[in-house]
């Protein structure tokens, strides 16, 4: 059994506590975060992807585990996705945690995936890690979250996380009580600093699919691991509203006028 937790709160918490929790924890599981519509409507609205995708078999060397169902593009798929991507709790959380470190933060990777039985743990590894530039443990660069679209349990794939290794120094390796599998209801969300050793849980039972759609941010002068610009049409991407476009990247970081354009040219 593990010897460490993972921080809880409900959505309705002081914003406060939840800022302290997770950069104290480097991970924190927020209860109450989606309604039962939002989860009903993001299911129909990655119904049809999701079941397209395959769920190849295992094969040990890969980063990702098989069997498991994946999808990405969730901007342009899913207006349920895009509703879960400007959630005030977290981006409260951002905020707090990105801001001291750029002038606007975007959206990074999205993704849902759907762990099937027979799914093996995961490497654990940092969000962070393709900025190999910065020397561990790196400045906050990345917040990630994991919404629960189904029950999360230590034996259906919950998400492997390890408390505190956003401190840890370079070369630390987790031991077996360092890591938790996160276990939360559905509409629960698990948020996690980017320097924080995490990877997807084993799926050790018979018939139960272990659901959770994955949204993360970046500081906005770093490049977006998933780029944004082609999960939509361009046309569908302007008609949203700014808050959202500000997400996908269609604006600058003003520390240094980091991706600027004339918004004439789009006219």
């Amino acid at each position: 059994m593990s010897a460490v937790t993972i921080p809880e709160c409900r959505a309705a918490d002081d914003p406060t506590a939840m800022f302290e929790a997770l950069d104290a924890a480097g991970c924190l599981v927020i209860h109450e975060a989606a309604s039962e519509a939002q989860l009903t409507a993001i299911r129909s609205d990655l119904e049809a992807p999701l079941a397209a995708a395959k769920a190849a078999p295992d094969k040990p060397e890969d980063f990702y585990p098989g069997h498991t169902r994946r999808i990405t593009a969730l901007m342009g798929r899913s207006a349920t996705a895009r509703d879960l991507a400007t959630d005030k709790p977290i981006g409260e959380l951002c905020d707090r945690h990105l801001l001291p470190n750029c002038d606007e933060y975007h959206v990074h990777v999205t993704a849902a995936l759907e762990v099937g039985p027979g799914a093996r743990d995961q490497i654990l590894h940092r969000e962070e890690d393709p900025f190999r530039f910065f020397p561990v443990p790196r400045p906050n660069l990345i917040l990630a979250t994991m919404w629960a679209v189904s029950d999360f349990t230590a034996d259906n794939g919950g998400t492997q996380i390890v408390p505190g290794s956003h401190r840890w120094e370079k070369g630390r390796t987790a031991e077996p009580a360092e890591i938790v599998r996160a276990e939360m209801p559905a509409g629960s969300v698990l948020v996690w600093l980017g320097g924080t050793l995490h990877g997807a849980g084993a799926n050790v039972t018979e018939d139960d699919w272990r659901y959770g759609v994955i949204i993360t941010y970046s500081l906005g002068w770093l490049r977006q691991e998933e780029n944004q610009s082609f999960t939509m049409p361009l046309a569908d991407a302007l008609a949203l509203p700014e808050e959202t476009k500000r997400l996908l990247g269609f604006g600058m970081d003003y520390s240094g006028a980091l991706g600027f354009y004339d918004p004439r040219v789009l006219l």
